[in-house]
């Protein structure tokens, strides 16, 4: 059976990962693909149970506890769901995956990309997709999306300059692997962002 493809989706808050997540679920339904959908961190019982960790538990915790609790359950879900859909030749789609710790950690808390590489060598989570979608746009913009959402949680409370390190990460990762990675301006009208999600795929559904 042939292996199945693995699409990730990265970007800042509000960017809009969620509405494209469902739009590029239902794309790959009507093209008859089988489609296992998942997120980071969580994806596994234990992964959900550290995503309430990571997410909403108290200030104060340590940039490298917080990149080991990332990896920890990474680690869970690529061994329990994505590796094994992937042998089944179903396609996975993440919303984040690697990108997001060498974004966040990495260079919203300065640990660096090194690092980063460092944990995921040890951990085994060498895997990439065959396909990263950065939705990009202006960070303010993006914050004050969401904002709208309700209350942040404790990434989301992060500081401005925070997310700029994050936000020079990801291009950087975009830079560094321009054939995986593919930046979407999320500042476009909803169908712009959609048409260029869908032109972004058509190589991967090309070979379904």
């Amino acid at each position: 059976m042939p292996r199945g493809q693995f699409i990730s989706l990265e970007g800042l808050e509000g960017v809009g990962k969620t509405t494209n997540r469902l739009f590029i679920e239902e794309q790959l339904k009507q093209a008859g693909i089988e489609v296992v959908v998942s997120r980071e961190p969580g994806g596994t019982d234990l992964g959900e149970s550290l995503r309430e960790l990571l997410l909403h538990g108290r200030a104060g915790m340590l940039a490298q506890t917080e990149l080991l609790l990332m990896a920890a359950s990474r680690s869970e879900h690529i061994d329990k769901v994505i590796e094994p859909a992937l042998s089944q030749g179903k396609w996975v789609l993440s919303d984040r995956f690697t990108d997001a710790s060498f974004a966040y950690q990495g260079g919203g808390r300065e640990l660096g990309a090194d690092v980063i590489a460092d944990l995921h060598a040890l951990v085994k989570a060498d895997l990439q997709p065959n396909l990263t979608l950065l939705l990009d746009m202006d960070i303010k913009s993006g914050m004050a999306r969401a904002a709208n959402r309700g209350k942040l949680d404790r990434i989301e409370s992060e500081e401005l300059a925070f997310f700029e390190r994050a936000r020079a990460a990801y291009l950087q990762r975009a830079a560094d692997d321009p054939q995986r990675v593919k930046i979407i301006d999320a500042g476009q009208s909803i169908e712009q962002v959609q048409q260029a999600v869908l032109e972004a795929l058509q190589p991967l559904l090309a070979k379904a």
